[in-house]
């Protein structure tokens, strides 16, 4: 079963706002990034209690902490960066999520991460350990100029570390920033390791900076109703959120824009796909 969920900070700063138009689209669920201007690993003990009452006085829940832990490059000290990723774990234990996104590290400039292929191991084995005892998931998202930007890579670490607390999210649009068709090439190599979907769909655009436009899903490139059509086939009976990251006004680094009006098309494309095989 499908289970929708956003990133709420796509349609506002203000987490009333979030909620206002998740509800009213029908999602339940939101992953949190982001609430005030501020990343998540950057809100304070009061900040938080604050969000999880107001989430519990709405019915609303999280799905996934969306840290960007790992959006870092493999040669920056790793101690200060395991702190903020047990902080994000102590986040998602709060919230009641078992799942926390996370990335697998920028080489230096100039170089390449492959290079780096033994360090990017070794950090995500030493984070999968201190997952594996405190019980929840990491969900690794294929992300731009990471050890994981293509599908081999983010296989090769999922199968080389082999814990059933670390598994993939599954990001469409991130594939077509290097021409890697998602349904054809990334997802028959992955599929098995998908935990999470992230719903973002694009149009390679060769000229722009960042070499993609995205699109409501089912409008691009992304293979985004084949992906769900055969994964939900196989996996009838386990419950899977589907995170939409629109990302339809501006994209950046450590997030994106999509405003209110925009989400809602987004909810609605998507829904439209879903309907059309889940019948």
């Amino acid at each position: 079963m499908y289970i929708l969920s956003g990133f709420g900070d796509e349609i506002s700063t203000e987490l009333n706002e979030q909620i206002d138009v998740m509800k009213g689209l029908g999602v339940g669920y939101i992953e949190l990034r982001g609430v005030w201007g501020k990343n998540v690993l950057d809100l304070t003990e009061d900040e938080i209690k604050k969000i999880k009452n107001i989430l519990l006085k709405n019915g609303m829940k999280i799905s996934a902490i969306g840290s960007p832990i790992g959006k870092i490059k493999i040669t920056d000290n790793f101690s200060p960066h395991f702190e903020k990723f047990q902080y994000a774990v102590e986040l998602a234990k709060f919230f009641g999520t078992a799942y926390v996104r996370i990335f697998s590290y920028y080489p230096p400039e100039n170089e390449k991460i492959e290079k780096y292929r033994d360090e990017v191991m070794e950090r995500m084995e030493k984070k999968v350990q201190y997952a594996e005892k405190e019980k929840v998931i990491l969900c690794h998202e294929n992300e731009s100029a990471i050890y994981g930007e293509n599908p081999e890579n983010c296989l090769d670490m999922l199968k080389s570390i082999n814990s059933p607390n670390l598994r993939a999210v599954f990001d469409p649009a991130n594939f077509i920033v290097h021409g890697i068709k998602p349904y054809t090439r990334a997802y028959p190599l992955l599929k098995e390791w998908i935990e999470y979907f992230h719903i973002k769909d694009a149009l390679p655009m060769e000229k722009t900076a960042h070499k993609i436009v995205c699109v409501p899903a089912g409008k691009g490139e992304g293979q985004v109703s084949e992906i769900l059509k055969d994964f939900y086939k196989t996996t009838k009976n386990k419950d899977v959120f589907l995170s939409l990251e629109p990302h339809l006004s501006t994209a950046g680094q450590f997030g994106g824009w999509t405003g209110s009006d925009k989400f809602s098309t987004s909810v609605h494309a998507l829904n439209k796909i879903l309907s059309s095989f889940s019948s």
